[in-house]
């Protein structure tokens, strides 16, 4: 939200691109921004204009391509280089012209950086910031200031960082971003530092790296110094260990310390959001990350689960619908009838007594021999499904499977597959070629199904994974294997064990196909 008392900047765009094996395109870029204004951050660093061809080319296109509600753009660059003016300089130009209603400028506060990496004076370093502000900000651009390396620069000469934030301040700097470049601070001495800038003529933001594991702490203690102006990137994105997650940084500020940051419908959409990037930028998203991985709100523990049939508020520090999550139970052998009990409701079902602890002996006895439920939810509500039904319910019986990978001539690997099933009372065989037995076996039972079950040309497999368990040994190992499907809607898992990895993959992928099914509305006989 634009409320100017207290700035949520995003620089997952510039900073956060620097992120190894992150490589986005302009594309990439104008619809990651369009998500972070759906979040309702105050401003998006859309990069360098004038340094590299594709930022000059996203500040022409979000002109005309991007409608934000709530934020602004801000084009990042640095201030003049030594010896020239501002006015003249093809880099502060190309700022100037971005379109960008604020221009962040990057500057040495760190005397060492100043001699060594600019190979200029002190002096002449405070005239290249004075100068670029007061330039900028003549030609009716907003200005911030990211100090960059500040905390050690701080340590090295306290008097000459604290003077360029006066001098920055005094040209027209809006505000001034200290910077933890090299991400070594920790919460408390940080705290220190920027209360003593917090008493300079400057209103103070704050720019952490994670190299100490610390970044967002330290984000929280530089605001409960004083910052107003909080920086950070999407999923913690950035160079080395990343930035300051923005999300965990707007969440904790928001909900544990009564910021009013963004709209409560928008942070109720930060899950989505969080995701959302994650398939623009093609990194697998942390499941495990504070508020919106997919296993924030996950209770797995016989315990915990017991505490949170009588109150879910006992073992979570928030309603995960704040930030649009969801509590989940996970099934396994540590699963006691509570923890069954649970994610039956979540599942629709309302389990007896009789029901579940049948149902825990099943899970029990079958992970004992390498299942793992808490991985594959569709596998446990088959599993379910068939406890409470008493029997076996599938949408079609297989009466055979084959599989044979041959070598050609060419030295090519072929896999061909032919299944066996009944369903709807007629016996099907159909036969599919893959570039593996899993492929060939997918392809065989949709040939065989579709004319039946249309359907099923939406679904396709995702995701394989197979492990050799524990306590096993050589080609007689007991083999698990993990598959993931989609309909383009959403996304299960299933789960097949065996000491042969193509049986395993079979009881995976049959699992996977009735899963399917179901969801698509067909009712098993």
């Amino acid at each position: 939200m634009n409320d100017d008392r207290f700035h949520v900047y995003d620089t997952t765009l510039r900073d956060g691109a620097q992120q190894e094996g992150l490589n986005l395109t302009v594309t990439d870029k104008l619809a990651i921004a369009r998500h972070l204004d759906d979040l309702g951050v105050g401003f998006i660093e859309g990069g360098w204009p004038g340094a590299n061809p594709k930022d000059t080319e996203f500040f022409r296109l979000a002109q005309t391509e991007l409608d934000l509600k709530y934020a602004q753009l801000a084009a990042f660059g640095a201030t003049r280089r030594a010896g020239t003016k501002a006015a003249d300089d093809p880099l502060v130009a190309a700022l100037r012209e971005s379109g960008a209603p604020v221009v962040t400028l990057v500057a040495k506060s760190h005397d060492r950086h100043v001699e060594l990496a600019l190979r200029t004076t002190l002096q002449e370093n405070l005239a290249m910031i004075r100068d670029t502000v007061s330039h900028l900000r003549a030609e009716g651009q907003r200005v911030f200031l990211d100090a960059e390396h500040f905390f050690d620069g701080y340590k090295s000469n306290p008097a000459y960082a604290l003077e360029v934030l006066r001098t920055a301040a005094e040209a027209g700097a809006s505000v001034i971003a200290l910077c933890d470049t090299n991400g070594g601070m920790l919460p408390d001495e940080l705290a220190e530092v920027v209360h003593v800038a917090t008493g300079t003529s400057a209103r103070i933001g704050i720019h952490c790296h994670d190299d100490t594991g610390c970044a967002v702490a330290n984000t929280l203690a530089a605001v409960k110094a004083g910052a107003t102006h909080v920086q950070g990137c999407a999923n913690g994105y950035g160079e080395r260990s990343g930035n300051a997650n923005l999300f965990t940084v707007v969440a904790n500020l928001q909900l544990k310390r009564g910021f009013d940051l963004v709209p409560r419908e928008t942070l109720a959409d930060m899950t989505r959001i969080a995701h959302a990037i994650t398939e623009v930028t093609n990194v697998t998203p942390n499941s495990h990350a504070p508020y919106v991985g997919v296993s924030a709100f996950a209770h797995k523990a016989g315990l915990h689960a017991s505490a949170i049939k009588v109150d879910p508020n006992l073992y979570q520090h928030i309603d995960p619908a704040e930030v649009g999550n969801d509590m989940r139970m996970l099934v396994s052998d540590m699963a006691g009838r509570a923890s069954v009990e649970l994610k039956g409701r979540e599942l629709g079902y309302e389990l007896s007594a009789e029901t579940s602890r049948e149902l825990v002996n099943r899970v029990k006895e079958m992970e004992s021999r390498g299942y793992t439920f808490e991985a594959a939810d569709a596998s446990f509500e088959l599993l379910l499904r068939d406890t409470v039904a008493g029997e076996r319910k599938r949408h079609f019986e297989v009466e055979s499977w084959r599989v044979i990978v041959e070598r050609t001539r060419g030295g090519e690997l072929v896999s061909e597959a032919t299944v066996k099933l009944y369903a709807k009372g007629e016996r099907i065989v159909a036969t599919g070629e893959g570039n593996g037995p899993v492929n060939a076996m997918d392809r065989a039972v949709r040939l065989g199904l579709e004319r039946l079950y249309p359907e099923l040309a939406e679904v396709e497999l995702i995701d394989f994974k197979v492990r050799i368990l524990e306590g096993t040994h050589g080609t007689d190992a007991v083999t698990r294997v993990l598959v993931t499907s989609s309909d383009a809607t959403t996304e299960w898992s299933t789960v097949g064990v065996d000491e042969n990895i193509i049986e395993a993959s079979w009881q995976a992928l049959e699992q996977a196909v009735t899963y399917g099914l179901l969801r698509a509305g067909h009712i098993a006989g």
